[in-house]
């Protein structure tokens, strides 16, 4: 596709870019939208996604001109509008860098755990509704080589564009998918020999983490439940878990941020396996 230059952001070629700011108009519409240079790259890299659109400056053109080289850009319209202009429903998106994406089949639980070879640990979250949060825990789970994420109720769509840009486009490259039964679920990661841990912060009914460790040693099959800040675990998540563990804490805090936990856990059990 030629390469189009845009005075506005009114124009009506970039109509699709007007959801933007809506993510229930994209998924109605089998869409997604990823911003920031970096999360772009990493989708560029991804062949599981078709790139429908990209909207970008001439600068932030230039700086992708290597990836958008070739085939690519015979099948993607690229919109080049300047700084000022960069503007959709609303919102500044000041950094030059918005991509419009066809949204993947998803990938159904089953095909997640049948495919588990490794002896990496799995990300299991319940009811983390806060994009932030799920950005940053899958940013963790890339950072320590988690198999896989999977979601219960209540989470939040990894591929918002809020998620992806925390995530540094993390989302885009770590298989997930979602569960609606956490018995039935975790029990087939048992089969596969891996162990369920619930992280919560009560006291009466965990251990702490290193005692936990200390009985895994050069065991890295652990499947790390962790829930929502404020409400925390759901109580079928905590009945599917094998070990409630905590993370020992100062007194005059009761709780960590979910993804900050994560990447304790996380982090420990990459120790132990060293």
């Amino acid at each position: 596709m030629p390469i189009i230059s845009i005075d506005g952001t009114s124009d009506p070629r970039l109509a699709d870019f007007e959801a933007v700011p809506d993510p229930e108009l994209l998924r109605s519409r089998n869409q997604f939208v990823v911003e920031g240079r970096f999360a772009i790259q990493t989708l560029l890299r991804e062949p599981r996604f078709h790139l429908r659109a990209l909207l970008l400056t001439k600068n932030t053109f230039r700086v992708l001109a290597r990836e958008l080289s070739g085939q690519l850009l015979e099948t993607v319209f690229v919109y080049i509008t300047s700084a000022a202009n960069f503007k959709i429903g609303g919102y500044d998106f000041h950094r030059g860098y918005l991509a419009l994406v066809d949204r993947p089949e998803p990938i159904p639980v089953c095909r997640i755990i049948s495919a588990v070879e490794s002896r990496n640990p799995i990300l299991a979250l319940d009811r983390i509704g806060n994009p932030d949060n799920i950005g940053g825990l899958f940013r963790n789970a890339a950072a320590f080589s988690v198999e896989a994420v999977l979601l219960g109720p209540g989470c939040c769509d990894p591929l918002y564009r809020k998620a992806i840009r925390t995530s540094i486009g993390k989302t885009l490259q770590i298989p997930f998918s979602t569960t609606n039964e956490w018995s039935v679920t975790l029990d087939a990661l048992r089969a596969k020999g891996y162990v369920v841990v619930a992280l919560t912060p009560d006291q009466k009914e965990s251990i702490e983490l290193k005692e936990f460790l200390s009985f895994f040693e050069n065991q890295r099959r652990v499947v790390w439940l962790l829930g929502a800040e404020g409400d925390g675990l759901s109580e079928e998540a905590l009945d599917a878990a094998d070990f409630r563990v905590r993370i020992p804490l100062n007194q005059s805090v009761d709780s960590l941020n979910v993804a900050t936990a994560a990447a304790i856990a996380l982090h420990r059990l990459w120790e132990y396996d060293d």
